[in-house]
């Protein structure tokens, strides 16, 4: 097992920014790219981006108001406020099926790949790193989502500030959007960690490709 690179020193900084609320159920992932007066550039679920209004819906996301370089919307009578190029997870109704195989990620502010989902269906915020062997979970994080992660033996791993312990696990499912996977390797670090890393124990499930400024995932049979 290869150690996790030192990319947290790239995502400490990041950390003051994530007003990210994951949810405890499964929800719809979106993101405000833009604003325009009282509209709100949306991505939902990957797709293209598009433009709605104050007071109009894109399907089930609805718009409640837009103001600066935040925009409030609505699913499920559950609302929540966006700020610009940070994913969120919205809704939480129970989620549909989770039988997809397509995977498309718009690059956010610094060219970064995030997006809602899900572990053990509990809603976590990812960031996709092709240079971390596994997924890698913080304590916290892995509290918060019902981890027992401590009856894991502790593995050594080099993080930006020095050596730090790890446990190694084993996750049930990991899921982005429609699309889950099951029984992915992970690493839970006791360093905290202002994301999920969605590492290549989940990525090498599928063929990668980049198109423009999205990444597409498509997943292997």
């Amino acid at each position: 097992m290869r150690p996790q690179r030192p990319l947290l020193a790239t995502l400490l900084p990041l950390a003051m920014a994530a007003g990210l609320a994951p949810s405890s159920v499964w929800a719809e992932s979106v993101m405000l790219t833009g604003t325009i007066g009282n509209r709100a550039i949306l991505i939902v679920d990957g797709a293209a981006p598009r433009t709605v209004a104050a007071g109009e819906k894109l399907g089930s996301v609805k718009v409640v108001s837009v103001q600066g370089d935040q925009a409030v919307v609505e699913v499920g009578g559950q609302r929540t406020t966006l700020r610009m190029d940070q994913p969120a997870s919205v809704g939480g109704g129970g989620g549909g099926g989770a039988n997809g195989s397509r995977i498309v990620l718009p690059a956010g502010s610094g060219g970064h790949f995030m997006t809602a989902g899900a572990i053990n269906g509990r809603s976590v915020n990812f960031m996709v790193d092709t240079g971390a062997t596994l997924v890698s979970i913080s304590a916290a994080d892995a509290l918060r989502i019902g981890l027992d992660y401590k009856k894991s033996s502790p593995v050594q791993i080099n993080t930006a500030n020095g050596v730090g312990r790890a446990f190694r696990v084993r996750l049930n499912t990991v899921r982005v959007g429609d699309v889950e996977v099951y029984d992915v390797d992970a690493l839970v670090s006791e360093q905290p960690m202002p994301y999920v890393l969605l590492g290549n124990s989940f990525i090498n499930r599928f063929s990668m490709q980049r198109e423009g400024d999205q990444m597409v995932l498509q997943k292997r049979y």
